[in-house]
């Protein structure tokens, strides 16, 4: 098979994208040793996180209402069915809570420590 060769030009282009790839530790550590899978990607769920919960949760209230009231088998099903998949929808809530907290990331609202002037500088008020 003949090569493509590439212009002084292209090299000159190729070279620089391959430099400011590998400054980027980040991508460096998530591409060191990664295989591509061989699995198709799994469409993703959500349920909208907090707000998905919440209104899974209330159906599943209304249910158990509704089923104890009535002792209908299709609504004492349909409760433990809501039941289930309210307890899984908060377990992956915890689970996503605990890892971002774990990864030391915090959330977007909380301010950044960075940028806050330094104590050391400021008089001492032991008065």
């Amino acid at each position: 098979m003949d090569e493509a060769r590439l212009s002084a030009y292209e090299r000159r282009v190729l070279a620089e994208i391959e430099e400011e790839l590998s400054a980027d530790d980040g991508l460096a550590r998530r591409m060191t040793g990664h295989q591509p899978s061989r699995r198709l990607p799994r469409p993703r769920i959500t349920a909208g996180g907090g707000l998905g919960a919440a209104l899974l949760g209330a159906t599943t209230l209304a249910l158990l209402v509704l089923a104890a009231a009535t002792s209908a088998p299709g609504l004492i099903w349909g409760f433990a069915a809501a039941w289930v998949l309210t307890l899984v929808l908060l377990l992956r809530l915890v689970v996503r809570w605990t890892r971002r907290r774990m990864a030391g990331g915090q959330p977007d609202d909380r301010p950044d420590r960075s940028d806050r002037p330094d104590r050391s500088d400021r008089p001492d008020r032991s008065d």
